[in-house]
């Protein structure tokens, strides 16, 4: 476990899963349900979520570049210690629930299990990108890659990181599985081949947990 954040309050909820998983839909289902219920929340991406980290993302994800995987995680670094500054902990102190599509799960996945980083100097400059800040609750959207890029591939141009090989995703997927393994009390593993509302459903459910003056919904 990278850190912890040692503030009570509303939560930090991070959504993972390779490509292709439906971690934006989710999103939007969740996000629903807070504003039903009037939660106060916050919800952001990485990389992504500032300036600067809207144009990391947009050389991180240029499918004409190509980027060694050192530099590669430096820039995700940049990104998210920018965003933990500036979006982040400001949205954490003021009581909002934080939802955030990808966090540092997803270079311990990428280019530690993909890229084949060492994983101790992935933990050591993530700590130091992030002060130790964890989500209270990381949902695992879990696919087949195989069946995950034919999801990317029928909504038109593939992304540099889409664009990788079969095997790279399926050790990012491993890579993922391997880290839920570890933290099973952070981690909810769904399958993402469920249809989405039975996933809406228990996302919601396990959310809710988190959530103080909420009551039981079907």
């Amino acid at each position: 476990m990278i850190g912890s954040r040692p503030e009570a309050g509303a939560p930090f909820i991070s959504f993972e899963g390779p490509e292709g998983a439906g971690k934006s839909t989710q999103i939007a289902r969740l996000v629903a349900r807070l504003e039903e219920r009037s939660v106060p929340h916050t919800v952001t991406r990485e990389p992504g979520g500032t300036p600067l980290g809207t144009r990391v993302r947009e050389v991180l994800l240029d499918p004409d570049l190509s980027i060694d995987p050192l530099p590669e995680f430096l820039l995700y670094s940049a990104s998210r210690a920018q965003l933990v500054t500036h979006v982040i902990r400001p949205a954490l102190t003021q009581g909002h629930t934080v939802i955030c599509d990808r966090y540092f799960d997803s270079s311990l996945a990428y280019q530690g299990a993909g890229r084949g980083l060492p994983v101790r100097l992935l933990r050591d400059l993530t700590r130091e990108a992030t002060g130790g800040l964890t989500p209270d609750l990381t949902v695992l959207l879990d696919l087949d890659p195989a069946l995950g890029l034919q999801r990317v591939a029928s909504r038109g141009q593939a992304d540099r990181l889409e664009r990788a090989d079969l095997g790279f995703h399926q050790r990012v997927r491993q890579g993922f599985l391997d880290l839920a393994a570890a933290e099973p009390g952070r981690f909810l593993v769904l399958d993402a081949t469920r249809s989405v509302d039975e996933l809406a459903r228990e996302i919601w459910t396990a959310v809710e947990r988190w959530l103080p003056c909420t009551s039981s919904s079907p």
